[in-house]
């Protein structure tokens, strides 16, 4: 079972930037995003359930970032609206099923820069 995700890049404060986590060979009850920035521990930004579509985001980002999938990629997306500094970090995309309280399963993370 492989995640992978990719998007990331350098943007100004403002702009939107998708981020996009494949997996491969399965599908997960849960697919989640977190951020770590430098020197911070890492942080939750959303989820979604595969089943049911259900999102649930961090106070941080919600009402910035939505989490969609993509059935026919089986791949979930971050969309990223009004970027600002602080959501600078490195994006990991992770994977549960729905017996596990913890995600076992992580991608390799993306780089995201919001800078002018």
């Amino acid at each position: 079972v492989q995640l992978q995700a990719s998007g990331g890049g350098l943007v100004q404060p403002g702009d939107s930037l998708t981020l996009s986590c494949a997996a491969s060979g399965r599908t997960f009850y849960i697919m989640a995003w977190f951020r770590q920035a430098p020197g911070e521990e890492r942080e939750f930004v959303g989820r979604i359930s595969w089943s049911t579509d259900t999102e649930y985001y961090a106070d941080s980002v919600k009402g910035r970032f939505t989490i969609s999938r993509d059935i026919a990629k089986n791949a979930v997306l971050l969309r990223m609206n009004t970027l600002k500094p602080e959501d600078t970090a490195v994006y990991y995309c992770a994977a549960r099923n729905a017996y596990e309280s913890e995600y076992p399963y992580w991608g390799q993370g993306t780089q995201v820069t919001v800078s002018s």
